[in-house]
């Protein structure tokens, strides 16, 4: 009975120590991702703001382009008289 008793001792202290080695791995892989995921979250952050930086770009080079064949009608009309 005696042995049977150390065995079950020695397969719940390796058990243990299996279950432990295994939760602080997983915590400490879950702390990566975690970090890896918020350097992704600010990557994209700064990659909108580009975009919506060249999407105001693009409509004031629009509006620009308008003006200045407008500009350039009124003088061809004041060049004509």
């Amino acid at each position: 009975m005696a042995a049977y008793a150390i065995e079950i001792i020695i397969a719940v202290i390796s058990m243990l120590g299996t279950a432990s080695g295994a939760y602080f791995a997983n915590k400490k892989s879950t702390v990566l991702v975690a970090y890896r995921l918020e350097q992704l979250e600010k990557k994209q952050d700064v990659h909108n703001q580009v975009i919506d930086r060249v999407y105001e770009l693009e409509k004031s080079v629009a509006l620009n382009s308008e003006d200045i064949k407008v500009a350039n009608h009124r003088i061809e009309d004041l060049e004509k008289k």
